[in-house]
Parts: structure tokens; C-alpha cells; sequence
């Protein structure tokens, strides 16, 4: 599973944040520390507004401040996050190592395979509860916005390395866009972040594995 599509490190000049390519997580005791709802909800808010204090991170979760102080600490060890300077009084904020992350449940290790496919399904229905929130809201956003945003389904007869340059195509496209994570001064005044979820999966098995 891969969150962003690789790209250079980015630096932010606003925010003095400079970002690595997305991070491959390969080990199962990584994967099973990053299988937290608070955890996750925590990368998810500081890829969206950039560096944050436990306590301005907590508001916006709607989790207790030292709720987030704690997860942060667990997040900074083992490598996700890092402190970014200092900020009011004692408080000192976040920021994301990383912009993505990649990794996968086909490989040789069960334990691996075990921890990748938690932390998928996880990341997976917090993503489809947040679409399900866009369409109960969707009544809300400009007219122009709920005309463009919506569900794309299509049914394709291809082959593996089809469905290979189809991803490749559709990450290459998602890449042009990669930078106003890092760099606000990047985003066009009436943008908004959007989610875009793209599943590529064969609808039965070939005839030699039935």
C-alpha cells in the first residue's frame, strides 16, 4: 500500500520543514507501533496544516492534549515525526519526517504480512469514513465543489502490466500536486486538500489458481 507517490525532499520556506521521500516501512514491530487510531489521526492532521503542538494537534483530533504528547513521543520513536523547533512557553510543536509512506502485506514474513494487512485495513476504513463524511456533507461545499467531486467506477480488461502503468499513470498525476503539502505559499487561494482514492484489484481469480 503506498499513501503518496515518491517525489524529491521538499523544503518548505514558510515553515522551515524539509520533507524525504515517502518512507518504506519494512518492519513488522514499525508497522504494529504506526496501528493506532490517535497515531494515525496525528500524521494525518500535520500533513494537512504542518507543524503542530500537542496541544493545537489535540484540538483539532479532539484528543486531550496529553493524549497527543504521548502518541507524539511514540511516533518520534520510530522515526515519523520530529520536534520542529519551540514554540509558546514550554510547548513544543511536531512535524512529519515524512510525506507518505509504502509498504506491503505480499512478502515472505508472516509476521510482516500480519502487521502490514492491520495497519492497511485501518488506514483503509479511516479513509472510506471520511468519504462516507464528505457525502453526508457534500450538501455544504459551493456548488462547484460538490459538481467535482464525487465517485469514479470503471471495470477494466487488462493485464498485470497493464494495471501496472495504470497506477504509475495515475501516481505521476497525484506527484504534479505533491509540493503544496510542504509549501503553502504553493497552494492556489480557493484550494482545498482532497482525498483521492485509487484501488486497482482483479474482480476473480485467474482460471489457473481456481
Amino acid at each position: 500500500m503506498t499513501s503518496l507517490p515518491d517525489a524529491p525532499a521538499t523544503t518548505s520556506p514558510d515553515s522551515k520543514v524539509t520533507y524525504s521521500e515517502p518512507r518504506e516501512l519494512t518492519d513488522p514491530t514499525t508497522l504494529r507501533a504506526l496501528t493506532h487510531p490517535v497515531r494515525l489521526a496525528l500524521l494525518e492532521v500535520l500533513t494537512l496544516e504542518g507543524p503542530l503542538t500537542a496541544t493545537a494537534a489535540g484540538e483539532l483530533i479532539g484528543e486531550s492534549s496529553t493524549t497527543c504528547s504521548f502518541h507524539f513521543r511514540q511516533l518520534a520513536k520510530y522515526g515519523f515525526v520530529e520536534e520542529a523547533g519551540h514554540g509558546p512557553g514550554r510547548q513544543r510543536p511536531w512535524k512529519l519526517v515524512h510525506i507518505g509512506m509504502s509498504f506491503s502485506d505480499v512478502n515472505d514474513d508472516p509476521e510482516m504480512t500480519i502487521a502490514a494487512k492491520s495497519l492497511e485495513k485501518m488506514m483503509i476504513d479511516r479513509a472510506f469514513a471520511r468519504l462516507q463524511n464528505f457525502y453526508n456533507t457534500r450538501s455544504h461545499y459551493p456548488k462547484q465543489w460538490q459538481e467535482n467531486s464525487g465517485s469514479y467506477e470503471n471495470i477494466l480488461h487488462i493485464t498485470v502490466e497493464e494495471l501496472k502503468e495504470v497506477e504509475q499513470e495515475c501516481a505521476s498525476i497525484f506527484l504534479r500536486f505533491r509540493d503544496r503539502l510542504a509549501d503553502p505559499q504553493l497552494r492556489p487561494h480557493d484550494s482545498l486538500p482532497v482525498e483521492v482514492l485509487l484501488f486497482g484489484f482483479p474482480m476473480r481469480l485467474p482460471e489457473a489458481a481456481q
